[in-house]
């Protein structure tokens, strides 16, 4: 819950947010009614996925920034690939 608030703060702030989330918390991310929010497949406190798995955590860093860029409403929750 505590991102949402920081991201609502933020986006009153004029500064666009997007909170990468573990698709388990889809429902939750849903009735947040955040700006964009992209959920990814990975376990519970991994959003970006393992370790050292630098290649996963650059594709889902550019798919967010992909979203940002392209989003034309607020609301959107898209999955990962």
């Amino acid at each position: 819950m505590s991102v949402g608030h920081v991201a609502r703060a933020l986006e009153e702030a004029k500064i666009a947010t997007i909170v990468i989330a573990v698709k388990a918390f889809e429902t939750r991310m849903r009735m947040m009614s955040l700006p964009r929010v992209l959920l990814v497949p990975q376990l519970l406190g991994r959003p970006l996925g393992s370790p050292f798995d630098e290649k996963l955590q650059i594709d889902i860093l550019k798919t967010a920034l992909q979203l940002l860029e392209k989003a034309e409403q607020n609301g959107i929750v898209q999955d990962y690939h």
